[in-house]
């Protein structure tokens, strides 16, 4: 838990992970947010790539590049690719999209490497909550080349069902068979506070209200 400890509280002195009443984009009301656009030095990106890269060696997925949806996946992906570079020797290419096509000098809608046919493609996002980022990253891969994506890398696993009981994760690898991994979960989250902490009853009674009926595996 150590690691996971202290990936809990880079995020909280980086302001990116806070506690309070919000509201996602899937409009269920929470009480904590996970927001990486608060990343906003070098040392945070540096910090956060090299946690990337270290899940996604991990892992073990074989893949051809890296996407990051835009927008805060951009930074993310271009994070993630150095720091495979860098701490691990591995030089692979990376590409994100725009979110309204460029239709002069190069044009298009993708920037970075173009994926082809047969390409294995993994996704660097920040926070998965319904999957509907996912969801729309496939349908502009799949339009650009016949690839597959294999895996999804997120920073927090949020633990929450989907659009049915299992979680978005579970439901995203039975609709795309993709794997997916998470630096931490929820239950990390959880598990870092000091005990009595007030927050530990609100994220638990939120997990309750929305948690995934089983685990997803990660």
């Amino acid at each position: 838990m150590s690691g996971k400890q202290t990936f809990v509280d880079f995020m909280a002195d980086a302001g990116v992970l806070t506690f309070g009443d919000f509201t996602t984009k899937s409009g269920r009301k929470t009480p904590y947010f996970v927001n990486t656009g608060n990343y906003k030095t070098g040392m945070h990106i540096s910090i956060l790539g090299d946690y990337y890269a270290d899940l996604v060696v991990q892992s073990g997925e074989k893949f051809d590049a890296l996407f990051g949806p835009a927008y805060k996946g951009i930074t993310l992906a271009a994070a993630t690719a150095a720091s495979l570079y860098r701490n691990h020797g591995k030089n692979v290419p990376y590409f994100f999209n725009r979110k309204e096509v460029k239709y002069h000098g190069e044009g298009g809608e993708l920037v970075g490497y173009i994926p082809k046919g047969g390409d294995r493609i993994v996704i660097i996002e920040d926070v998965v909550t319904a999957g509907t980022a996912v969801r729309e990253s496939y349908e502009l891969l799949k339009a650009a080349a016949d690839v597959k994506l294999v895996a999804l890398f997120v920073s927090v696993d949020r633990m929450e069902r989907g659009t049915g009981a299992s979680s978005t994760l579970d439901e995203l690898k039975k609709e795309f068979g993709i794997n997916a991994y998470s630096i931490i979960t929820a239950r990390d989250i959880i598990e870092s506070l000091p005990a009595g902490d007030e927050r530990i009853a609100k994220m638990e009674e939120y997990l309750k209200t929305y948690g995934a009926a089983k685990k997803s595996g990660m």
